[in-house]
């Protein structure tokens, strides 16, 4: 065995180290060792932030082109495990306070999904992908349960579950079609041989999807999101609702354009109809929430309805503006949930009306609410406006005005919501409104750097530029000129038949040995 593979997986095995750290760590410290648990697990994963971001090495692959790693995929990564080391944060006084869960398997269960979410980024074959997804995907289930003294969390938990095994299910159904009608799973040369007009590649092109869509809750795959988020502990549901749905977008990006290029007439209608329903359907029914998560419950599906008009350009611009807009939104959802967590720990009432009155007795902690909730609704000056205006004007090149014109439409809708929650802070009298209270400094660190990101990641425009710049040498690396070739030969070849997939992925094996 050739063991410099394993080399080229050094972010996951980065990932893994520090698992095995962490876990070494809770089972060896004293007890008074373990009530340093959260500083050492934030520590340990700022360094692997910073091992990921100093030893990224160029374009490469492992494991016979099962493993893929670039420097876009090192920067979402970058990203993913930051919103994860705020989220820990945020957690650290849930953590310490909540004497009945388990502390160390909270962050365990964490990485875990955070590692599952590299493998999807970073894979190139379909197995390999699906691998990933389900290692995220059963651990989050155990994140939304972990609360097990709570009705609420433990029904999230099921619901998550079984709506997870179906999604996952209906996906593993897909790839088998697509294996049976293209011969391979690899991403490269599947591209070669796919065929719009082929029946069995486009059901499978579309049940595969399906787990994808269920991951960034796309409507009509949306319906388990407000109860999970409202039953998931806080700091689970903003897990949730920002590095699992990077990880998917990124995902449906690269897979989509790069793998399904080809029968882009087939699948562009279809993110059509979503991009419209999950905008749409999502604002109207975040106007008529009364608890706090369920709210940003909707919010995130509008979000991610947004995010997918980065995919249907299925340009660089457009892969640009989709990573911009989910750094973006990331570090405003995770400020929203991060006071949302606060707030309810203080009161134990997560309604928005135990919001009222909250600037006069907590200033700061409404300001920083109120910066978050103008970012999400895309108020200039602050990062949201400017990361609505790139997916909008990268839509708008490729001539998608009336789906622009909706998106445009809707964040007015939005604009409404939101500030529904900041007249509640700032106007709604309240006689008794929540005492002050001053939150730890964990969450306070972890605060600071969401509102130094919301109001500079919008100004500076090296930020953008940077992610410009890898986003477009990945879309025009070699692989996409690869990828144009196999179109090329795709032409070529009837692949009406399993025979002419498996011949025509063999020749292109041969073409590029």
């Amino acid at each position: 065995m050739d063991f410099s593979n394993f080399l080229i997986l050094r972010d996951e095995l980065s990932l893994v180290f520090l698992i095995l750290c962490l876990l070494m760590f809770d089972l060896f410290a004293s007890a008074s060792g373990r009530r340093l648990f959260q500083p050492v697990a934030c520590v340990l994963l700022l360094l692997q932030i910073l091992f990921t971001a100093f030893f990224s090495g160029d374009s490469a692959e492992a494991f016979g082109g099962m493993y893929t790693t670039s420097p876009l995929a090192t920067m979402v990564k970058i990203f993913m495990s930051i919103g994860t080391l705020l989220v820990f944060l945020f957690s650290k006084t849930w953590i310490e306070n909540d004497h009945e869960i388990a502390k160390g398997e909270y962050y365990y269960l964490t990485l875990s999904t955070l590692l599952g979410m590299y493998f999807m980024i970073s894979s190139g074959h379909f197995l390999l992908f699906f691998i990933g997804i389900e290692l995220a995907a059963i651990p989050l289930a155990c994140l939304v349960a972990f609360d097990k003294h709570k009705p609420a969390s433990a029904e999230a938990g099921a619901k998550f579950i079984l709506n997870a095994a179906f999604a996952s299910g209906i996906s593993l159904f897909g790839i088998s079609l697509l294996y049976g009608g293209c011969g391979t799973l690899y991403f490269t040369d599947m591209a070669a041989v796919l065929n719009p007009a082929n029946l069995l590649q486009t059901a499978g092109m579309i049940f595969f999807a399906t787990g994808l869509f269920f991951k960034m809750s796309l409507v009509p795959y949306h319906s388990w999101t407000a109860d999970v988020y409202q039953g998931a502990p806080a700091n689970v549901g903003a897990y949730l609702s920002v590095v699992s749905k990077m990880a998917a977008a990124v995902s449906l990006f690269l897979i989509f354009v790069k793998v399904f290029g080809a029968m882009a007439q087939n699948w562009k209608p279809i993110f059509y109809a979503l991009i419209v329903l999950s905008i749409t359907i999502a604002n109207l029914f975040a106007i008529k929430q009364k608890d706090i998560k369920r709210f940003l419950a909707y919010s995130s599906i509008s979000q991610a309805g947004y995010v997918v008009l980065g995919v249907i350009t299925a340009t660089a611009q457009g892969l640009t503006g989709l990573i911009y807009y989910l750094f973006v939104y990331m570090l405003a959802n995770l400020a929203a949930f991060g006071i949302a967590a606060i707030v309810e720990r203080q009161s134990g009432d997560a309604r928005i009306s135990g919001y009222n009155g909250l600037y006069k007795t907590n200033p700061k902690l409404s300001v920083l609410m109120m910066f978050a909730l103008f970012s999400l609704a895309g108020i200039p000056p602050f990062a949201g406006f400017f990361s609505k205006f790139f997916i909008f004007a990268a839509a708008i090149q490729e001539g998608w005005y009336i789906l622009v014109l909706i998106a445009l439409l809707n964040t007015v809708i939005s604009l409404y919501y939101y500030l529904l929650i900041v007249r509640a802070m700032f106007i709604t009298p309240n006689d008794n409104p929540l005492p002050a209270f001053k939150s730890d400094t964990a969450s306070r660190i972890a605060m600071t750097v969401c509102f130094i990101g919301i109001v500079l990641a919008g100004l500076a425009s090296c930020i953008y530029n940077r992610i410009g710049m890898i986003s477009d040498s990945s879309f025009n690396a070699p692989v996409a000129a690869i990828h144009v070739e196999e179109i090329q030969v795709n032409t070529a070849l009837p692949a009406d038949t399993v025979s002419d997939a498996f011949s025509g992925a063999s020749q292109l094996h041969e073409v590029q040995n």
